[in-house]
């Protein structure tokens, strides 16, 4: 009769592994087991255990991204290994956004600093800069003034001016914490003179100003999904999350203030998550465009400032 073995406990798998895992792939596997394991959310840059588990270790390393098969077999230093499983191990125990470990997130390919003062930077408006907006801006060099409203870490603001390169842009947030996020990233970029920050609970600090271009990913989500975030998200400021019990709380302060706000030909571009439905019943009048992002044609919408007047 076998005699039973006894159950590793958590802190005792971690620390076999400081003695006995030697090379890159060693802590990769590792890595992937323990994620799956502990049943880890992934919607923060990455949507997998081994995915996320590469990039925390290649970026612990000092290593550059997509290079991980170069160094798979390569075996680690005590203290690089010690380094590599205490992130790791972070990941696992706290359930914090892997944004949060390296103080960076991508997106379109730019990199932004980020800490848990603002929320990891994701929106599909990111990708219809790149194309400048195109079709419905057709003439680029006519941005010359952008508003980016709750701006969080900056990220919009920042792609923006990148992609038009005439504008000045306004970055407004309600949260001192988030501007500072947002200045350092501008600063990073060498923005300063075209980005400003702006400390405004919405528009309140933005009275007389007129823009060709209002960009927002607002807070919208609603009080039931909320209750039922994974804990990642847990992390992150809930003033940047949260709009109320349907999730549109901002978005109606937005389109309640957009025209006045727009100069006669500028538009308005926001995103609202999965809330489209909600957003088409509540305000029936609106003829919204949706523009096709890679999850489909319900994420973003696009007004100009006459549609705003009309529906007045």
């Amino acid at each position: 009769m076998s005699t039973p073995q006894p159950e590793v406990t958590f802190s005792g798998l971690w620390d076999l592994a400081h003695k006995e895992l030697g090379t890159v792939r060693d802590c990769l596997r590792f890595a992937v087991s323990r994620f799956n394991e502990a049943k880890l959310f992934f919607g923060h840059g990455s949507n997998n255990a081994h995915d996320e588990a590469a990039y925390l270790i290649l970026h612990t390393l000092h290593l550059p991204p997509d290079t991980l098969e170069l160094y798979l077999d390569a075996t680690l230093t005590a203290p690089e290994r010690d380094l590599v499983l205490a992130v790791l191990k972070r990941r696992v125990k706290e359930r914090l956004p892997a944004a949060y470990l390296t103080h960076e997130a991508w997106l379109t390919g730019h990199r932004f600093y980020v800490d848990k003062r603002v929320i990891v930077p994701r929106s599909f408006i990111a990708e219809l800069l790149q194309e400048q907006l195109a079709p419905w801006i057709a003439d680029p060099a006519s941005i010359r003034s952008v508003l980016d409203l709750c701006t969080g870490s900056g990220c919009l603001a920042i792609l923006a001016a990148l992609h038009f390169p005439d504008a000045r842009v306004d970055a407004a947030d309600i949260s001192s914490d988030a501007l500072d996020v947002a200045q350092r990233n501008i600063y990073d970029y060498h923005l300063q003179d075209r980005v400003r920050t702006v400390d405004s609970d919405m528009n309140s600090a933005l009275k007389g100003r007129r823009y060709d271009l209002i960009l927002s990913n607002p807070p919208y989500v609603t009080g039931g999904a909320m209750a039922a975030l994974p804990e990642e998200y847990r992390h992150e400021p809930a003033l940047a999350l949260t709009s109320g019990e349907d999730g549109l709380d901002h978005v109606r302060v937005i389109l309640g203030n957009a025209a006045q706000h727009l100069t006669d030909n500028g538009m308005l571009v926001v995103e609202i998550g999965h809330n489209r439905e909600a957003v088409e019943a509540a305000f029936p009048a609106l003829p919204f465009i949706w523009p096709e992002t890679s999850a489909g044609e319900d994420m973003v919408f696009i007004l100009r400032q006459a549609d705003l007047r009309a529906g007045e």
